[in-house]
C-alpha cells in the first residue's frame, strides 16, 4: 500500500482549513485516511504558531514506514527541520504574464516611435 502524508480540506467555502493526514495514495483527497497527524490553517498569519501544528512523533513514524509527503507537507517538514530541504527550480517564476509582456512590447514600440520623431526634428 503506497502511503502519502497529505492535506485533507475542511472548512466552508472560502474559509479553508486542512488536516494533515496519513492516507493511502489511492483514496480521494478528502476521503478515507488512516491517521490525522496535524492541522494547517492558511488564514492565520505566516508567523503564527497555530498556522501549522504537527505531531512530529507520528510524522516521523510514517516517514520511517515509507510514506511520501506531498509538496506542501514537505515544505512544512522542511521548516520544522524533519526533512532535508529540497532544491527547487522554477525558471518561469520571474517571467511576467502574457498581458504584461504585450503591454511592455507596446510601450517599447511607442518609445521607439517617439525617439525617431525626436531624431527627425
Amino acid at each position: 500500500m503506497a502511503m502519502k502524508i497529505r492535506l485533507a480540506r475542511g472548512g466552508s467555502k472560502k474559509r479553508p482549513h486542512y488536516a494533515v493526514v496519513a492516507a493511502d495514495s489511492r483514496m480521494p483527497r478528502d476521503g478515507r485516511f488512516i491517521e490525522k497527524l496535524g492541522t494547517y490553517n492558511p488564514l492565520l498569519a505566516k508567523d503564527s504558531e497555530d498556522r501549522v501544528q504537527l505531531n512530529m512523533e507520528r510524522v516521523q513514524y510514517w516517514l520511517d514506514q515509507g510514506a511520501q509527503p506531498t509538496d506542501r507537507v514537505s515544505r512544512f517538514l522542511e521548516a520544522a527541520g524533519v526533512v532535508a530541504k529540497k532544491e527547487r527550480n522554477n525558471p518561469k517564476k520571474a517571467v511576467p504574464g502574457k498581458a504584461a509582456q504585450e503591454r511592455a512590447a507596446a510601450k517599447a514600440e511607442k518609445a521607439a516611435a517617439a525617439a525617431e520623431e525626436a531624431a527627425e526634428e
